[in-house]
């Protein structure tokens, strides 16, 4: 039985349309087709597939430590990217992981779940423009 990929990350929230909204206006990613379950929530499409599912819930959930610390997706673009998180406030860091070819922009959504966005290396020259790399 082998594994193909991750399928998607399941998200709780107390926020969903704002949380709809701003994956939608931060990573592009739009709500489409979901099973008709018995409490509200959506799931948000990135390329053709529902990558991340919100669920709803009445309460913020309570703060614990988290099991799961991120998810991540991969893109190419960087330097739009970055232009984008600036031009909506978002703040990042970014992560050079010693010796694999990545560049990692790690960022909060607006329920404080940590993702990154992975690039290729030859996009190294948006970090040099900021002073990053």
């Amino acid at each position: 039985m082998p594994l193909a990929r991750l399928d998607h990350v399941n998200v709780r929230t107390s926020q969903l349309q704002a949380m709809i909204d701003w994956y939608g206006k931060i990573l592009d990613m739009q709500p489409g087709p979901r099973p008709d379950f018995p409490f509200g929530g959506a799931w948000l499409y990135c390329d053709g597939f529902p990558i991340v599912h919100l669920v709803e819930v009445e309460e913020e959930p309570a703060a614990i430590a988290p099991k799961l610390e991120h998810f991540a997706v991969s893109a190419t673009g960087l330097e739009e990217f970055l232009k984008h998180l600036e031009a909506h406030d978002v703040p990042y860091e970014v992560g050079l992981p010693p010796g694999f070819p990545i560049i990692q922009v790690n960022f909060h959504d607006i329920d404080r779940n940590h993702i990154h966005v992975d690039f290729p290396t030859d996009e190294s020259a948006a970090l040099a423009k900021r002073g990053l790399a």
